[in-house]
């Protein structure tokens, strides 16, 4: 199966739209997991429309993109849920689904819904720099390269000076994933540790539809 690329706003869905079935609005980034829990849970009523995983960099595009994404396919669905969470917007996100009338996951980021937000507010981790499987997959062209370290390593003290750990969230049991998401910890220089989470309340959000 294939995923939708960074630049695609496509949906995916296994029957047309009608009666009984929710569209969710997702970030890329959670086109896989989303698609892996769809499959395994045969939530067959729910399709999948992505916007570009690159707004993880540039969360100010998120807002207005899932405005027109609702208007667009309001019609179609009973329902639609919005796949994000916080993810930057300073709240903007939640009034605009709030407007819109149209849900969305709890929490500020899908590094704390994948680990649980409850379990990841009490660690209280502010040294703590996060990847998930997709970042460790998409490390040079979502961190390494739009931060410049490819042209200048040494903006690294700069950007990671305070971070003492790379944590890896681990949506999959993948031990190539894990040892490239242990050199990218090395190349920032930075302690490694790795956390199963799997898909933490992103599974559970979805079970509810």
């Amino acid at each position: 199966m294939s995923f939708p690329s960074d630049q695609d706003l496509s949906t995916i869905g296994l029957a047309p739209a009608g009666k009984g079935r929710v569209l969710l609005l997702a970030c890329g980034a959670l086109a896989r997991e989303i698609i892996d829990l769809k499959k395994s849970y045969h939530w067959d009523h729910l399709d999948l429309q992505c916007l570009p995983a690159i707004y993880h960099n540039h969360p100010e595009k998120i807002v207005p993109a899932i405005e027109t994404a609702v208007e667009n396919q309001r019609g179609a669905y009973d329902e639609i849920f919005v796949v994000y969470a916080d993810c930057g917007t300073g709240g903007l996100l939640a009034t605009a689904c709030a407007t819109l009338g149209v849900k969305m996951v709890e929490g500020p980021h899908c590094y704390s819904f994948f680990e649980g937000n409850d379990t990841f507010a009490a660690r209280d981790e502010m040294t703590a720099f996060y990847l998930t499987d997709f970042l460790v997959r998409q490390f040079e062209a979502f961190v390494w390269k739009p931060l410049g370290l490819d042209r200048h390593p040494e903006l690294r003290d700069m950007y990671f000076g305070n971070y003492e750990k790379l944590v890896y969230q681990a949506q999959t049991d993948d031990p190539a994933l894990t040892a490239l998401a242990k050199s990218h910890a090395d190349r920032l220089k930075l302690r490694f540790e790795r956390r199963f989470t799997g898909y933490g309340d992103l599974s559970t959000t979805l079970a509810q539809l």
